[in-house]
């Protein structure tokens, strides 16, 4: 059973559909029991960093997602959820994320004549081709990308896959059990979904 965190801020229908799909037994809960239960933890997001962190220690499950990820359950960060894995944000200064990968959050720069936010397609670069997101997917695949801040991990060693917009930012990042994805493979099509396969049979 894949358990999808439901803190209300996410677009839950479209993942829990896309996994369905892909063969995966969904249960869309806020509660730390389904979280200890089930084989793998999917949080999404869909808004704001600092309004995610609020509700999501308003209803215990920071520490809950803490625990199951140090425990070695499988985990997906997808969007908003790939941000609060992270220390700090830019977009909600003074709160603290997850605190799962050290680093934080930066706001892309209107001053690099980038338009802002990122919306569209862009391409993947692989980093680490070992990643097993990866099976059956070609470098420089394109996928679905909708937002204005982005991840800056102190180690880059975690960085599976990298997407070009003016600056380089870390569009994967894999870490033993720990999958997060910048882009959203639920809206990415066939390159989305094979990657939400290539997680559902992990």
């Amino acid at each position: 059973m894949i358990a999808i965190v439901d803190y209300g801020m996410g677009n839950i229908h479209s993942v829990k559909k896309a996994l369905e799909a892909m063969g995966g037994k969904t249960v869309v809960t806020n509660k730390h029991a389904d979280l200890k239960k089930a084989a793998k933890i999917v949080l999404p997001g869909v808004g704001a960093f600092g309004d995610a962190v609020r509700e999501l220690e308003k209803l215990g499950l920071a520490e809950a997602i803490r625990e199951q990820i140090r425990d070695k359950k499988i985990f997906l960060g997808i969007c908003l959820g790939m941000h609060l894995l992270f220390d700090t944000s830019e977009e909600s200064v003074g709160l603290k994320g997850l605190g799962v990968f050290a680093g934080g959050v930066k706001k892309f720069s209107a001053a690099d004549h980038l338009k802002v936010p990122h919306m569209g397609w862009n391409q993947i670069e692989f980093r680490n081709t070992a990643c097993p997101l990866f099976k059956g997917l070609a470098d420089d695949s394109s996928v679905y990308f909708c937002h204005s801040y982005y991840p800056q991990p102190k180690d880059t060693g975690l960085v599976a896959a990298a997407t070009d917009y003016g600056i380089e930012f870390a569009s994967i990042l894999w870490e033993d059990n720990v999958f997060a994805t910048q882009f959203h493979p639920e809206k990415s099509q066939g390159i989305g979904l094979k990657i939400l396969e290539n997680f559902v049979k992990l």
